[in-house]
């Protein structure tokens, strides 16, 4: 398959089938448009209870897998916020963990699964740092980024704290874990949260510069609710 990376505001990825049987999967919804000579399935992908373990990394129940029937067949999957769509070579790079919510779409022999936070007792409240998906097996796969992208390259032992919304995806050799945040005064008054990502190198380190949740927090004070 080929893949262009189309708009800049709020980007697509367009893809073109080199021949039959090429397929490339997405979460129910993702596709954009495509061309005749694509045939669609939707299921659960890998069972029931992979199904509802990808419901708690974000993404839907069902997936849909798009099988090419004949050569040259375009499809596209586009952003849902404004930002980039971030390619990644599952191949080269042995795997990859990304934030929930950052899967865009993958070649079929891209496997999606859900790790977890290794500090089980701050993952319990963590939010959205507890709960990632894991990209294995080979070939290309596409991710969202809310706004712009920053890019980190950590040495062995570097660490990084980030507010866990801005995490985008990192290689397997980066440990991670949830950390709270330390102090009284920093919880109640500081208005970063309670939780942290801590990241510790050596490994690349992929962030993004919108937290969409803390977006979406501060757009709902100015709707009116119904009482009102």
């Amino acid at each position: 398959m080929k893949y262009r990376i189309i708009g800049e505001t709020m980007p697509a990825v367009e893809v073109m089938f080199d021949m039959p049987g090429e397929e490339m999967y997405t979460q129910s919804g993702g596709m954009a448009w495509m061309t005749e000579g694509i045939e669609m399935a939707t299921n659960t992908r890998g069972g029931l209870m992979k199904g509802i373990g990808r419901m708690f990394s974000g993404e839907s129940l069902f997936m849909a897998t798009y099988k090419a029937q004949r050569e040259g067949a375009v499809i596209a999957f586009a952003s849902t916020v404004a930002g980039r769509i971030l390619p990644v070579d599952v191949t080269a790079t042995g795997g990859m963990i990304c934030q929930k919510g950052a899967f865009l779409c993958a070649e079929n022999s891209v496997d999606l699964s859900i790790t977890f936070s290794k500090k089980f007792s701050a993952g319990l409240f963590g939010g959205e740092g507890f709960i990632l998906q894991q990209l294995s097996g080979h070939g290309m796969a596409f991710l969202e980024i809310d706004g712009d992208m920053v890019e980190k390259n950590l040495a062995p032992g570097e660490v990084l704290k980030v507010d866990t919304g801005n995490v985008v995806v990192f290689e397997r050799s980066v440990s991670y874990e949830v950390e709270t945040v330390k102090g009284l005064g920093n919880i109640f008054f500081g208005g970063e949260g309670l939780f942290l990502t801590r990241l510790v190198g050596p490994g690349r380190v992929v962030l993004q510069t919108q937290n969409i949740a803390e977006f979406a927090g501060r757009i709902a004070r100015f709707i009116p609710s119904s009482g009102k």
